[in-house]
């Protein structure tokens, strides 16, 4: 009765231990892709950035074959005037420069970039090999372009791709030139070859932590640029833009409005308990007003007690249905404190100047003020 059970126990232990172990190497089959395709490109600037790169390595390679071809012609070596050799150098001089044919702008932003880049040190590395094994193997000076393309890597790879690549470079020159003789020497060679690429992958993890750092540097530049300190919600400078983007949007049938709400009583709020309380009914405010939308619309403080949406509107839910919502949430929050609002709506249309549209919207908000608050009005074209 018992041998089933405790059978049973431990297939079920050594599935659970099968599990894990995959997940693992789920895990580390993930971050081995991540590492290696990370992106190289998410704007213009950095695009052109491995544009240049990549003239770079063609020049490079240009000029290394031009060294090996007078290498092979100038010297008395074992490889003077083979003709696969020669071959091989008038290859790279061709091949090269048509990978200005490709679609480059494109494939920086996608896997296609760091695949190019891959297929390109691969197909040099064998190159190097075979070249260098036909020149005599060990004794050939020519293996010392193996470390002009590891340096070439460790500008343009991520750290695990540095890796990757200067470990396979070396168990490829290992296995077809060193192997079966190996010497000291060659022993000495492939350590230094595996320590250089040690020294690149630090390089890289450099290289990229200091573009991660600007580009975290400017995003938050950015932030705190379009973003209004007291409240964290958008500023002036960030809204305008959001509507200058929405009337461009209306030209195709897009249907958008904009919502002022100045505060009414707000003052009354100061002088009673201070800036403090007032700083306090503005960042209430300002999350009243930003759950009383969608999360596609946009809610920003203009300065002051003056705040700004701007919302999608359909057939089914109009401007002033959306300046009601507006203006209830505000008196729910200032109820105990005799805070309303006084909202304007301006619908935006199709070739609307941004500045006529503000001062429609603004004209509609006075209205709602000089008629006592707390209400709403709605403008047209």
């Amino acid at each position: 009765m018992t041998e089933f059970p405790a059978a049973d126990r431990r297939a079920t232990s050594a599935l659970r231990r099968a599990s894990a172990r995959a997940g693992i190497l789920r895990r580390l089959g993930a971050a081995l892709r991540a590492g290696l395709y990370r992106p190289l490109a998410g704007d213009d600037d950095r695009v052109a950035y491995w544009i240049r790169h990549v003239r770079i390595g063609v020049l490079l390679s240009e000029l290394s074959a031009a060294a090996v071809i007078g290498y092979v012609l100038l010297t008395h070596s074992p490889g003077r005037n083979n003709p696969v050799i020669l071959a091989l150098c008038g290859l790279v001089m061709v091949a090269c420069p048509l990978l200005f044919l490709l679609p480059l702008a494109q494939m920086m932003r996608d896997s296609r970039g760091p695949t190019m880049f891959y297929l390109w040190s691969i197909a040099t590395s064998t190159l190097v090999i075979i070249g260098t094994r036909l020149d005599g193997g060990p004794s050939s000076p020519l293996d010392a372009l193996l470390f002009l393309t590891l340096t070439f890597l460790a500008v343009a790879y991520s750290p695990y791709g540095v890796v990757v690549m200067g470990s396979l470079m070396t168990v490829a020159y290992l296995f077809f030139v060193e192997l079966p003789g190996l010497t000291t020497s060659g022993g000495f060679f492939l350590v230094i070859m595996l320590a250089f690429t040690m020294v690149c992958a630090m390089a890289s993890a450099n290289s990229w932590a200091a573009y991660d750092r600007q580009v975290l540097l400017i995003r938050t530049q950015e932030t705190l640029a379009s973003t209004d300190p007291l409240t964290g919600i958008p500023n002036r400078r960030a809204y305008l833009e959001r509507v200058a983007e929405a009337v461009d949007a209306a030209a195709w049938g897009h249907q958008t409005v904009v919502c002022l709400v100045d505060l009414d009583g707000f003052k009354a709020v100061n002088d009673a308990g201070g800036h403090a309380a007032g700083d306090a009914m503005l960042r209430a405010v300002g999350s009243a007003l930003g759950g009383a939308v969608r999360e596609t619309d946009t809610v920003a403080r203009l300065g002051g007690d003056e705040f700004a949406v701007l919302a999608d509107i359909s057939v089914g839910f109009s401007g002033e249905m959306l300046a009601e919502r507006l203006r209830d949430a505000v008196a729910r929050i200032g109820r105990r404190s005799g805070v309303t609002a006084s909202v304007g709506v301006a619908e935006v249309q199709p070739g609307d100047d941004v500045e006529d549209l503000m001062h429609r919207a603004d004209a509609a908000m006075y209205r709602s003020k000089n008629a006592g608050g707390n209400r709403i009005t709605v403008l047209g074209s």
